[in-house]
């Protein structure tokens, strides 16, 4: 049966504080940057203690190393692999594209994070068909064994992407149509609630931009730049775990929240990341699939965009059985990021602050 509205909010009300309490918890494509932060987060407690988390992903290199690490050890014994079940921290190796894979791990599990992917703007570009089939197919894979098999899942969080908004690449394309499947899961398994967190350039995240510069800079460089006029958003993975709690905290069903987060023109990144050192910038053009700026709420959405848990944006879905009203939106145009762009000393900052191992403080001192 249907969750009325009262009773959505009675259900997220009830596990505000604690959502995690004595929860059975999923992540596909647990082994990433954002699945490896996110499940620290939930193994913290200070969200409630989870009776289990599972990590279900197809990698088994990166189960075995994020199991090693997880558990403290710096070697491999037999009992790491033997006493996987008994453990709160458990492993299984499937492939979201699979549905009798995904079906099975599912099962019995109250709360998902769908942090499967292909993210890598040029990979998609070239095997467009494998992004969809990651990105979408897995997508519905997952809506698919929660509807057919009555599963008692109370909420899925779809991880998107600012690349999702008035998307030119193909992994934005196959993000935007993952947010309208979760959106469909609601009413197709109405007994659980399908949101999403959408948010852009992850700092330090496994092939961002900084790594890259970083590594660039290392060996003595060139920074390689696209554009000089480049924006991206900026938030670290702690940000985006923030984001997603929000998420399973207060969202309504179909609704998909976004965070407030400041932006940085690519070319001052890469000389606040420089510092005083000899090394050259240099622009090489465009990649397939790259836009100049990027938006987390076209014009169009933000008349369906009010605001959520803690100040967060909270895109409402567009169908009717699950729209709302948004009386006055919490924006007026788009969310773009050549509209909040720091300046040189306060992208500086930024970065001293949020990962002062790698940074800024060069710049600071010059």
């Amino acid at each position: 049966m249907a969750y009325t509205k009262l009773e959505v909010k009675n259900l997220m009300s009830g596990h505000q504080d604690k959502p995690f309490e004595g929860k059975r918890i999923l992540v596909t494509g647990g082994t990433g940057s954002l699945g490896q932060v996110l499940i620290k987060r939930i193994l913290s407690g200070i969200e409630g203690l989870p009776e289990s988390v599972t990590v279900f992903s197809r990698d088994e290199a990166k189960q075995h190393y994020m199991r090693l690490d997880f558990m403290e050890k710096s070697t491999a014994t037999d009992e790491v692999i033997y006493e996987n079940s008994q453990h709160r921290l458990r492993f299984v190796i499937g492939d979201v594209r699979d549905y009798a894979s995904v079906a099975r791990v599912a099962r019995d599990k109250d709360i998902i994070f769908a942090a499967a992917a292909l993210k890598q703007v040029p990979s998609c570009e070239y095997f467009p068909w494998e992004a969809c089939r990651t990105n979408i197919l897995g997508a519905e894979n997952l809506v698919r064994a929660i509807a057919e098999n009555d599963l008692p899942v109370e909420t899925v969080v779809g991880i998107s992407t600012d690349k999702a908004c008035k998307p030119v690449n193909v992994m934005g394309m196959t993000k935007a149509i993952q947010e309208r499947v979760y959106i469909d899961g609601n009413l197709r398994a109405p007994q659980t609630r399908f949101i999403a967190a959408r948010y852009g350039n992850v700092l330090a995240s496994r092939g961002s931009v900084v790594p890259l510069f970083l590594d660039q800079i290392e060996h003595g460089g060139p920074v390689t730049i696209t554009t000089k006029d480049m924006t991206r958003f900026l938030l670290t993975l702690d940000d985006a775990v923030d984001t997603i709690i929000a998420a399973v905290k207060s969202a309504k069903p179909g609704e998909t929240y976004i965070p407030r987060c400041h932006s940085a023109n690519m070319v001052d990144l890469a000389r606040v990341l420089i510092g005083d050192r000899d090394i050259d910038i240099v622009v090489t053009g465009i990649r397939p699939g790259e836009k100049i700026h990027e938006s987390l709420l076209s014009a169009e959405e933000t008349t369906r965009t009010g605001f959520g848990h803690e100040g967060y944006y909270a895109l409402h879905p567009m169908v009717p059985e699950l729209a709302e009203p948004v009386d006055e939106p919490a924006l007026v145009g788009e969310y773009s990021s050549d509209t909040v762009v720091m300046d040189p000393d306060e992208l500086a900052r930024f970065l001293d602050e949020k990962i002062p191992d790698v940074i800024g403080q060069r710049y600071l001192e010059s």
